[in-house]
């Protein structure tokens, strides 16, 4: 009687297993990536919004370390929030002494 209860559970479990293993799992590497590009992210790096607008790091705001300033184009400035970076085009080299 017992064997037969968990027999009923044990499909169950390998459908939550095999849903973790193929949605939850890779969603969260994801994630990760992600927090760890916003992270690095500093003055001159040229970015893609989530909107679609390219542009050029210009000021990376310490104090709130939630936001960004992008240049789109000559002397056009836009504060974003930098979860809404979705790409980094091209990194710049750090500074050697």
């Amino acid at each position: 009687m017992e064997g037969s209860a968990i027999g009923q559970f044990i499909p169950l479990i390998l459908i939550f297993a095999i849903m973790y293993f193929l949605l939850i799992r890779p969603q969260q590497k994801k994630m990760k990536q992600h927090q760890a590009m916003v992270a690095a992210l500093r003055r001159g790096d040229q970015v893609v919004t989530q909107g679609g607008i390219i542009g050029k790091v210009s000021k990376v705001k310490e104090d709130s370390a939630n936001e960004i300033e992008i240049e789109i184009a000559e002397g056009v400035r836009v504060r974003l929030v930098r979860n809404t970076v979705a790409q980094v085009l091209n990194k710049t080299e750090p500074a050697t002494k």
